[in-house]
């Protein structure tokens, strides 16, 4: 099982598919650095030999910020926003919806499971 950037990659998929586990790689960067490597698109991880795997790590490490800088730096990013008090920082900091999405209905992945109100009765 190769190891890159602290993430085990699944050994049995294709290289540009299993780079994609790494969090901070999507579809273009994987062929972006499969490019820059020299790896054709069907090469499956467990055919690449160390070398190979050694110059997608030091590609990834120079070049990309993945994993742990890049949840810091995200984290970091947001926590900025609320110490500013910022609209967005005002809704990260209450749990609500950042982007401009409605909250009357829906917004349950933010808000979380609905609470019941005691004394409220449905609208007939």
């Amino acid at each position: 099982m190769a190891r890159i950037a602290g993430v085990n990659i699944p050994t049995n998929k294709r290289v540009l598919i299993a780079l994609q586990y790494i969090h901070g790689i999507g579809q273009q960067k994987a062929a972006e650095i499969c490019k820059k490597v020299g790896l054709a698109d069907e090469r499956r991880v467990n055919q690449l030999s160390d070398d190979e795997v050694l110059r997608i790590r030091e590609t990834i490490d120079r070049d990309y910020t993945v994993e742990g800088d890049l949840r810091r730096d995200v984290a970091m990013n947001i926590k900025r926003l609320m110490d500013l008090g910022c609209y967005r920082g005002l809704r990260h900091r209450k749990g609500l919806p950042v982007r401009g999405q409605r909250t009357h209905t829906n917004a349950r992945t933010r808000k979380g499971p609905a609470k019941p109100i005691a004394g409220k009765k449905k609208a007939a």
